[in-house]
């Protein structure tokens, strides 16, 4: 199937500036390799087709030279860069150890901001290489003197706070095992992860702030703690100022203030190279959430390709990503310190009731240079009618923005209302690989639509129903060679059964992402959506992101979800849910603007059946449209059977399309 909105060798709706493409980090990686690595062959550093090519031509090579490039400080080193190509079960970098903790702390200029702790009220404070430094140690004495040594795992049920980083730094310093969720999960949602993982010691806050409210977790972090058996301790964190009970039954607490102003010398235990970092969940819409295991040396290499690479951080600049503690945004976040550059934490609401544009009056005030949100947010803004620009916001440079394909007509939105000069990177990745599949970088052009091309390293591909690779039609996300940062195990999963079903059941040896992409022959990559979501109308498939790109362009439409639901009886029904902006009225007349939208923009035979206005729509703790869960409900299937409530952001919106559904079931049954 075809593409519905590809132009043939569209012209680029940004064209870096090649002053500053020469003078980027990967211009200057590109160049070292090419003197250094002779099977490089990239002649022009700001060339990054070429690049890309050898980067997953000569995996060891490329990732070799990023080893190298970035001087990993290894205690033992590796014995060879990749011992088996295989997937699942590559052997990445055997011999080496190594400790991403020691990598996030070495780069920090002692007296200049290393975290830059923001909130929706304006607020914030500085913490230095120095200090930070300080309190990682204070926090892994603390720990060490709580039972936790290698392996162990510690859990925080923590806002996007220096908490957190602290104390997943002083985690991994000793070689034990991370996993964070925010607070507004419940605590039986977030005991559904973290008992999972049967932890030492938990690290949890008094509340945290959203939409201009203070929300109280004083009894919901007692609830968990309750809920895991295996404590030996919890740490209690005074960050919105309420006070924690005395006594009780909670077991062993240590205020936070305690266990990080303790004076300690850091040491930093060194861990093969493949030794487990954190754990982070799947959405988990349905059953428990799946614990996906990264390690130590993937994710250093990954994120500094990534960051240093890509995103061009470095000593001096400064990275914004509105993100909460369980989306994997916040892993990168955190990793930004491995650049030598100074990462913000957020504590709020993207857009509070009181200031909606706070995010960009801090990104203004402290200077950021990386702007980082998502598509849903870029939406919001212009149909808000916020003006960025009326900020000084001449230190950004990027504006990166990911958790779902960003639409085209966001592109001209960024350039005449945030800065003209600004590159508008969209990503595209998953919490699989605590990373992305596509992206841009300093050297890319950018398409309106479309992410400017496969990220380096990674050996993308679309495949048909054939499994062929195919260019310029929508097919299948592939990875066709291992990257370092894929998962190194799922938790509980000893004979890594479910973790071959996830990716490699479709195509043995090759990894199955589960969205429909196109590969364009100028280099880019477009997102149609998951592909388990895709509309399919008499044999004609498209991906429903390409229906919501055009349906959310209207000014009258906030969100929209189309789904295709196979009925028993061999028909097909396409509903389109939208969300209306204030003052919009779901009229005959408004529908039909929708339809020829539609039509003129996706494609005709794809005009949905009906179109139905709804409050809300459901999505994941991290904010992606729950589709195939959607499909399910409206195809009559059990709420209970289709996802666990406790991981929806809206739990009362799922009784409206269960209801739905069970009606028109009904009506199918009673008439043929």
């Amino acid at each position: 199937m075809t593409s519905p909105h590809l132009a043939p060798s569209p012209e680029p709706f940004f064209t870096p500036d090649p002053h500053v493409a020469a003078r980027s980090r990967i211009a200057d990686f590109a160049g070292w390799a090419a003197r250094h690595k002779s099977a490089a062959g990239v002649p022009d550093p700001t060339d990054y087709q070429t690049l890309h090519r050898w980067s997953v031509t000569d995996l060891e090579g490329f990732w070799e030279a990023v080893w190298d490039y970035f001087d990993i400080d290894a205690a033992t080193p590796y014995e060879r860069v990749l011992d088996e190509e295989t997937m699942p079960g590559a052997s990445w970098f055997p011999g080496a150890t190594l400790n991403y903790a020691h990598h996030a702390l070495r780069n920090l200029q002692p007296d200049a901001p290393a975290i830059t702790a923001l909130d929706e009220t304006g607020a914030g404070y500085e913490i230095t290489g120095r200090e930070l430094r300080a309190r990682v140690a204070s926090v892994a004495a603390t720990l060490r003197d709580l039972g936790v040594g290698q392996g162990d795992r510690v859990v925080g049920y923590l806002p996007n706070t220096p908490h957190a980083v602290i104390a997943f730094l002083a985690t991994a310093s000793l070689g034990a095992v991370w996993s964070v969720c925010g607070q507004d999960y419940a605590p039986k949602a977030a005991a559904d992860r973290f008992a999972q993982l049967e932890p030492t010691v938990l690290i949890t806050a008094d509340g945290y702030l959203f939409n201009d409210t203070t929300h109280d977790r004083r009894a919901a972090s007692l609830e968990l703690t309750a809920a895991l058996p295996t404590l030996k301790a919890t740490v209690l964190v005074d960050h919105v100022g309420l006070a924690w009970p005395e006594g009780g039954d909670s077991g062993l607490t240590v205020p936070w203030e305690d266990a990080a102003t303790r004076v300690e010398y850091l040491t930093i235990a060194s861990v093969p190279f493949d030794h487990p970092l954190w754990v982070v969940f799947s959405s988990g819409t349905t059953g428990l959430p799946k614990g996906i295991v990264h390690g130590h040396g993937g994710v250093l290499l990954e994120h500094l390709k990534t960051l240093g690479l890509h995103t061009d951080l470095g000593t001096g600049d400064r990275l914004l990503w509105y993100t909460t503690t369980h989306w994997m945004m916040w892993n990168l976040v955190v990793s930004t310190l491995l650049t030598g550059a100074t990462t913000c934490t957020y504590d709020g609401s993207p857009a509070p009731l009181a200031r909606p544009d706070i995010l960009w009056e801090l990104a203004a005030r402290h200077k950021i240079t990386v702007f980082g949100t998502s598509p849903q947010y870029l939406l919001a803004m212009s149909k808000l009618g916020i003006e960025p620009s009326r900020h000084d916001l001449s230190a950004v440079r990027v504006v990166g923005c990911t958790g779902s394909a960003l639409p085209a007509s966001a592109y001209p939105w960024v350039r005449d209302h945030v800065g003209p000069g600004i590159q508008l990177a969209s990503t595209s990745g998953g919490t699989d690989i605590v990373s992305g599949f596509a992206g841009s970088a300093s050297t890319t052009p950018v398409w309106a639509g479309e992410l400017s091309a496969p990220g380096l390293g990674v050996a993308l591909a679309a495949y048909n129903t054939t499994g062929t690779p195919v260019l310029d039609q929508v097919g299948e996300l592939v990875v066709t060679r291992p990257m370092p940062s894929m998962p190194l195990y799922f938790w509980n999963d000893p004979d890594g059964s479910r973790y071959r079903d996830a990716y490699f059941g479709a195509y043995p040896g090759v990894w199955r992402h589960g969205d429909w992409i196109t590969l364009t022959s100028h280099g880019s990559v477009i997102v149609h959506g998951r592909s388990d979501a895709t509309l399919n109308r008499n044999g004609v498939r498209l991906g429903s992101a390409d229906i919501h790109d055009v349906v959310e362009r209207l000014p009258e439409i906030t969100e929209a979800l189309v789904i295709g639901a196979e009925e028993p009886d061999g028909g097909y029904w396409m509903p389109l849910f939208v969300v209306l902006t204030d003052g919009a009225d779901l009229d005959d007349s408004l529908r039909e603007k929708i339809r020829d939208a539609i039509r003129a923009g996706a494609s005709p035979r794809h005009v949905p059946d009906e179109i139905l206005a709804v409050p809300a729509l459901p999505h994941t703790k991290t904010g992606k449209k729950l589709e195939v869960p959607v499909k399910r409900l409206l195809q009559g299937a059990p709420a209970e059977q289709v996802l666990n409530p406790a991981a929806v952001d809206n739990p009362e919106l799922i009784a409206y399309f269960a209801r739905l559904g069970t009606e028109r079931n009904k009506r199918s049954t009673h008439h043929p």
